[in-house]
């Protein structure tokens, strides 16, 4: 049986570091323990943009391509980008809209599946397909960045095992049960309920993933769906991007409720980055704001330029508080006070990825990101990680201190 792909990934970095900067402790951290990212969107950039014919796509250096989006937006991720923020292993999603009816959204996902692999084997020297633990090994010892794909959202299969069955035979190595919109067997965090979770057919769904060694994933599922899943599961299961709902109130992320039963299954909940997510504030101010678009577009029907009007000058008058980049407060703070401990690295190689990753230059969307002190205790429940660590997670101490991979999720 295929070992589970994120059982490598599972150790937190614990050994000791002698370094005086955050930055030091991240580059330490990450050349012992490259960052293994859960979740990226570079497949579905590749269909919106070019139409997933990606002949002419130079993919050592995308900072050039706000040209090829509808708002002029630039891509996060290149292969400069990636070795600059020592990533080690990357889980491309294969990521298909939900509006699309289910015959379709299989044909789709074939397709992202598709111009992966192809991405992946144009670049042979950077990237490797991996379809097992034992190939993210392999990547990691020529130097190459494992590249693996998830599916995002339950609907990639068609309601079928057959189809999860040929999908995993082509590459899927993790499932999303859900992604924004319920599937016929399973009820996502942000639709209206209609499962109470999982069904008998999602139960079994989950079922078949673990015997073909396809991680579950749980992120974008309702919380009921979490816990019918972690009753059916009998292999770790992952969240690939959430964060800590006792932090952030958005549904979704993890409530406190299924992180208490983490660790007797022995998933991990790998941190997400996305600004909605992670700050409570921010997320508040989101929700006002799109409130009080609804109000002026009812307000003003058949009159977009009152409707917009109206909205520039509630944002003029409530501006969102945040700064427009992000800082690190709580990085330097612990780094001080606990220089070896594993939140002290964790955050650190967090900061160096996103650094190489956006160039702390953040999008209009993102404008009012700004982590402060709330990040460290995301990581600290999403992680358990104790805030006195000195290399011990979960509490409890390991006979040898190691480290893996670094679980860090960004957009």
């Amino acid at each position: 049986m295929h070992r589970t792909l994120s059982l490598a990934a599972l150790a937190l970095i614990a050994t000791p570091l002698a370094a005086e900067t955050p930055e030091d402790v991240a580059e330490a951290a990450l050349e012992a323990a490259p960052v293994w990212d859960g979740h990226n969107d570079v497949p579905i950039q590749l269909r919106g943009r070019w139409g997933n014919v990606i002949g002419d796509l130079d993919f050592h250096d995308t900072t050039a391509t706000g040209p090829e989006h509808s708002e002029g937006r630039t891509m996060h991720t290149d292969l400069k980008r990636l070795r600059q923020g020592k990533v080690g292993a990357q889980f491309w999603s294969v990521y298909v809209s939900t509006s699309m009816e289910e015959p379709q959204a299989v044909q789709a996902t074939i397709e992202q599946i598709d111009v992966t692999r192809r991405l992946v084997a144009r670049y042979p020297d950077d990237l490797m397909l991996a379809l097992t633990a034992d190939d993210v090994e392999a990547a990691r010892k020529q130097g190459k960045i494992a590249s693996l794909m998830g599916m995002e959202g339950g609907h990639s299969i068609g309601s079928s095992l057959g189809v999860l069955r040929q999908m995993y035979a082509i590459g899927a190595r993790y499932m999303t049960l859900t992604h924004n919109r319920n599937t016929p067997w399973a009820d996502s965090a942000t639709d209206t309920p209609e499962h109470d979770g999982l069904t008998d057919f999602g139960v079994k769904v989950v079922q078949e993933m673990n015997r073909l060694g396809m991680l579950v994933d749980l992120s974008h599922v309702s919380e009921a769906t979490m816990h019918d899943a972690l009753d059916a599961a009998k292999a770790p299961v992952i969240f690939s991007h959430s964060g800590a709902r006792a932090i952030n109130g958005h549904a979704r992320n993890v409530p406190d409720s299924v992180l208490k039963r983490l660790p007797a299954n022995g998933g991990i909940v790998m941190v997400v980055a996305y600004p909605a997510y992670v700050d409570e504030e921010l997320r508040l101010w989101l929700a006002a704001r799109k409130a009080e678009e609804a109000r002026l577009d009812s307000l003003w029907q058949g009159q977009p330029e009152a409707a917009k009007a109206g909205i520039d000058a509630w944002t003029r008058r409530i501006p969102c508080s945040k700064s427009p980049s992000p800082t690190w407060p709580t990085i330097s703070t612990i780094s001080v006070k606990w220089p070896g401990s594993t939140i002290s690295r964790t955050l650190a190689a967090t900061r160096m990825m996103l650094t190489a990753r956006w160039g702390w230059k953040m999008s209009p969307a993102t404008r009012c990101f700004s982590w402060n002190s709330p990040d460290a205790v995301i990581v600290r429940r999403t992680l358990k990680i104790s805030w006195h660590d000195r290399g011990v997670r979960g509490g409890q101490r390991p006979a040898k201190r190691r480290g893996d991979m670094t679980l860090i999720e960004t957009a």
